[in-house]
């Protein structure tokens, strides 16, 4: 094969392989939405019973300072007398530093295991759309996102207003906070058309959040169902 037919076939590959990555991105957000708007009742439900609370306006925001061992204890106490006044559960996710990713993968497709595709398409919002995000971050906002791109690295109040306008939901908080018991991130320019719902073990973990009739009834979608 000539150098030119080779750098054709390579090229050719090389944007059959970007044109596959980006439709199974769409994919996933397709069938993504459809599955949060088959839930998006029970979403609702949440949402009437926490209604009195009210909640807090959402600022974008890096990671705070982890609590130390006692005053973290205390917190994740008052979360548990939480979600036992307000008949909610947790779903349990895997404290690997991928929480956040993981807990809003479980709300959207069913199944925790499609962190990596949420924080892709987490990652793509904060790229397309960096003036919107970049007066929230403290550092080189190049240096941001590339610590942010790495599996592992814990999502941040602002990653959860960048999903919020990617996947056009509103995102609901039960924290641990002792004055903010809900904080509620809406999407930007748009309508939501979805409820996410999250416990948030302040600055330690995220967990996905049900009510406690309708977790004892969860089943998880099989990883290949989407593709």
């Amino acid at each position: 094969m000539s150098e030119q037919q080779d750098h054709v076939s390579k090229s050719s590959s090389s944007s059959i392989s970007t044109s596959t990555q980006e439709s199974e991105e769409e994919v996933s957000v397709t069938i993504g939405s459809l599955l949060a708007q088959a839930r998006n009742d029970k979403g609702h439900s949440l949402g009437r019973r926490l209604l009195h609370l009210g909640s807090v306006p959402h600022h974008p925001r890096v990671n705070g300072e982890i609590p130390n061992v006692d005053n973290a204890t205390l917190d994740h106490e008052r979360l548990l007398e939480r979600l036992g006044t307000y008949g909610l559960a947790e779903f349990q996710i895997e404290g690997d530093g991928n929480c956040q990713f993981r807990a809003l993968a479980d709300q959207i497709f069913c199944n925790p295991e499609y962190h990596k595709q949420v924080r892709k398409a987490v990652m793509k919002q904060l790229k397309e759309f960096r003036k919107r995000y970049e007066g929230y971050v403290p550092m080189e906002y190049k240096v941001y996102l590339k610590k942010m791109k790495r599996s592992g690295e814990w999502g941040d109040h602002l990653t959860l207003q960048a999903a919020a306008d990617r996947f056009g939901a509103k995102i609901c908080l039960l924290t641990s906070f002792r004055d903010t018991c809900l904080i509620e991130i809406v999407p930007r320019d748009l309508t939501p058309t979805r409820e996410l719902w999250l416990s948030f073990w302040c600055e330690v973990h995220y967990n996905s959040l049900y009510a406690t009739d309708d977790l004892l009834t969860r089943k998880t979608k099989k990883k290949h169902w989407l593709f």
